[in-house]
């Protein structure tokens, strides 16, 4: 018998969601869909203490290359760290905003704009306002600054009553010599023992201090409101290394406040001193701005 071929019947059509799917996800077979990513509104920023030896401009001009959302100014013997008028150009010229400041309480800033440490808070209180920024950060008195460390509590409420700008007290840490150790703090190192409005929390100091991170953030609890992102080991020296280089639960941190819609500031404060050139400095500074943001997107947890 004579005769057309019959056609082959046509495959029936692909559903509209698996169009452009590998074959091994088309088909019968249920498709997973991604959970939504939830970032929290928490700004990175640039401590410009993570460029040393070079300079608070440098700071600007890095931050923004590499995509910071801002800086904290340390305010320490740089000239340009201590003036408003130029940081202000910095940041308008880079379009880099500021976040924080720093106040100057290290031993080798204690004669930048006074040798009174209240006066160094106000004019670090003064610069913020002008800035923009939300936060000074300020460290708790050495204990030979007697008459300032038994009035620092008291005199911390008193400057935050007065201000929108937050004063976030860092944690620091016992300064060790072989197998000695001398408490150069007062009227703690561990600042969760007295009370304070807003909190710092820095990852290479409770490294030094040989603490446990998380149970400390655990005792500031919402007065968390700033975080210095670095790593350590626990060695007797401030480390400041990358986060991820060291010891501490910087990725665990990150997670939580992202999990705790945290809504201050992670400030990468790093050490770089040891960089061969500014760009292996500028390359160590762009993984620790990768590892924070890795970690601060988190997936919501699943419902059952």
């Amino acid at each position: 018998m004579t005769g057309r071929a019959r056609r082959p019947p046509r495959p029936a059509p692909r559903p509209a969601a698996a169009a452009g799917l590998p074959p091994a996800a088309r088909g019968p077979y249920p498709v997973p869909v991604a959970e939504p990513v939830r970032v929290p509104t928490a700004k990175v920023a640039l401590s410009t203490a993570s460029v040393y030896p070079e300079s608070t401009a440098t700071a600007f001009e890095i931050a923004a290359r590499l995509g910071y959302d801002g800086v904290e100014v340390m305010v320490w013997t740089d000239p340009v760290s201590q003036d408003v008028d130029a940081l202000r150009r910095l940041s308008d010229r880079h379009g880099v905003p500021i976040l924080a400041v720093h106040a100057p309480c290290l031993l080798i800033t204690q004669r930048v704009w006074s040798t009174d440490p209240w006066i160094r808070l106000r004019r670090a209180q003064a610069a913020a306002e002008r800035l923009g920024a939300s936060t000074v950060v300020v460290h708790p008195p050495f204990r030979w600054q007697r008459q300032y460390a038994r009035d620092f509590v008291t005199g911390i409420w008193r400057m935050a009553d007065e201000t929108d700008v937050r004063f976030a007290v860092e944690n620091m840490y016992p300064w060790r010599y072989r197998d000695r150790e001398m408490l150069a703090y007062a009227p703690e190192w561990d600042v969760t023992k007295d009370d304070y409005r807003h909190f710092t929390v820095d990852l290479s100091h409770t490294a030094t201090a040989r603490t446990d991170a998380t149970a400390m953030v655990d005792r500031m609890g919402d007065r968390l409101a700033h975080v210095h992102l670095a790593d350590g080991n626990g060695s007797a020296k401030d480390e400041h290394l990358v986060p991820g280089r060291g010891t501490q639960p910087c990725a665990e941190l990150l997670e939580r406040l992202a999990a705790n819609s945290f809504d201050g500031h992670v400030v990468i404060e790093v050490n770089t001193r040891r960089a061969m050139s500014s760009a292996e400095r500028e390359a160590d500074l762009a993984e620790a701005l990768a590892f924070t943001r890795l970690h601060l997107a988190t997936a919501p947890a699943r419902r059952p």
